[in-house]
């Protein structure tokens, strides 16, 4: 029997035990009557507050998310049981993956509201753990106003199971200043769709070669074994043409096909062109290469504009579209399947998908998930949360510097920023929709981490074994 057949067994026995309490006119002693923490009054509606369970807010901008529930318990001041609650979980990615999925599955946490990165949706509704949206909430007019790309990661089997929240996307950040002192003129650089090409050809032109960690490098990215190694991949991958699934999560690869893709990130990557710490770096520790000069070109998400206003001058840094084909990341907000307090749950994740919250969570340096937070006349942030919000960016680190906060690079420059980014959601690509994501992301950045580190990479025998892993992995073995 599967996980869901279990749970939805265990339901039906739930309710012939309360059809019999009921029955047996003994409901207070099923229920453990008015005093029971988890009911309110003769409704039998379940006390507030609402629990959101959510990662940590990457942005140091003065925690959007926490603010925006705030905002919501102000409008819900009146209720006791409408308020709501933020529960922010530690670790990566994978660790809080982890977490949800113990305390969904054991009932030892009670969550309502979890935000789910946009990869586990179909393993947490294959599960059981949250619930489809009713009919009458999907294919709305206000959910046309998201970004079709960015919608589509909340459906499995053709049922929506989420509302998008916060997304992502890979980006490409530069370094005007190093350009000029090569004497590479940054303004006849491409101002939109850059190619990789294009991009050897500068570092080239840099005549950078480097060797060791502390040395300058054209680039640097994510390549530690972790998810940013496989967003890296399947970026590769994409541009080279190779789909690892279908779009009911099977697999369509090759071992020709991976081999094609190996290739394309190995040339992307190879020695004399990425930064020699890039094998090791997450996140932080490439943007600290990029912001210390280290790099001259870094592929980060969107909140690195916000966190380098922080951390060099205006003149320093600059920002495009990412080569090719660039990985949608991002958040979804779903409602947990035995939540007592669904119908709250529900309003409270329209509100903070809002328009107006959107607004807030880009102000804050999240990328928003709505089209209408793009255009020329979008709807401002709640004024409260705006008020709240100190500018986007890693502040606590900008001070650590004794430095303080820098000037950010104007409003022209920021509104450009905006177009730019959402254009590029416009035009990015999924990693492999499957209830089997965790275990096929560490089955892939084994295997490709491997195989970077490796003195002389063998890419067709890499891919033959990969071929075998991944045929084992989406078949659910």
């Amino acid at each position: 029997m599967t996980y869901a057949d279990r749970r939805h067994a265990h339901r039906r026995t739930r309710a012939a035990v309360a059809l019999g309490c009921l029955l047996a006119l003994v409901s207070a002693a099923c229920t453990g009557g008015a005093d029971d923490p988890g009911t309110s009054g003769a409704k039998g509606t379940a006390e507030g507050p609402i629990v959101v369970a959510s990662g940590l807010d990457v942005t140091g901008s003065g925690s959007v998310r926490q603010q925006l529930i705030e905002e919501w318990n102000r409008r819900h001041a009146g209720s006791k049981d409408r308020q709501a609650k933020l529960v922010e979980l530690p670790g990566a990615a994978d660790q809080q993956r982890s977490q949800l999925l113990g305390a969904l599955q054991s009932g030892s946490a009670r969550y309502d509201v979890v935000n789910l990165d946009i990869t586990w949706i179909p393993e947490f509704a294959e599960a059981g753990l949250i619930s489809p949206l009713p009919v009458e909430e999907s294919g709305t007019a206000d959910d046309a106003d998201f970004i079709r790309q960015v919608h589509a990661t909340t459906l499995w089997k053709e049922r929506s199971y989420a509302r998008p929240f916060n997304t992502d996307v890979g980006l490409l950040y530069y370094r005007p200043d190093l350009l000029t002192d090569a004497d590479i003129d940054p303004d006849k650089q491409p101002n939109a769709n850059w190619t990789w090409d294009q991009l050897y050809s500068t570092v080239r032109t840099l005549g950078l070669n480097p060797v060791r960690r502390d040395e300058r490098a054209g680039w640097t990215t994510q390549l530690k074994q972790y998810e940013g190694l496989t967003v890296n991949t399947v970026e590769a991958f994409a541009d080279a043409g190779v789909h690892l699934t279908d779009g009911e999560g099977r697999y369509s690869s090759s071992p020709g096909k991976l081999k094609k893709g190996l290739d394309s990130l190995l040339d992307r990557v190879g020695r004399g062109r990425v930064q020699p710490a890039a094998l090791s770096s997450d996140e932080t520790a490439s943007l600290a290469d990029f912001a210390e000069g280290r790099a001259v070109f870094l592929r980060h998400w969107p909140y690195a504009y916000g966190a380098l206003e922080n951390l060099m001058e205006a003149k320093q840094y600059a920002v495009n579209r990412l080569p090719g084909k660039a990985v949608l990341g991002g958040q979804n907000l779903a409602v947990t399947a035995d939540s007592p307090r669904a119908e709250d749950a529900r309003a409270l994740v329209t509100f903070l998908t809002s328009r107006e919250s959107e607004r807030c969570l880009l102000d804050a340096g999240f990328a928003a998930t709505r089209t209408s937070v793009y255009g020329s006349v979008p709807k401002p942030c709640w004024p409260r949360v705006a008020a709240a919000l100190r500018p986007a960016g890693d502040a606590p680190k900008a001070e650590a510097t004794g430095e303080g906060t820098r000037e950010g690079q104007g409003t022209e420059a920021r509104r450009a920023y905006i177009r730019l980014l959402g254009a590029a959601l416009t035009e990015a690509v999924q990693r492999p929709r499957t209830p089997y994501y965790g275990a096929f992301t560490q089955v892939l950045q084994s295997h490709v981490h491997a195989l970077l580190a490796a003195e002389r990479p063998d890419t067709a025998a890499a891919a033959d074994h990969l071929d075998h892993a991944l045929r084992d992995v989406f078949a659910g073995r």
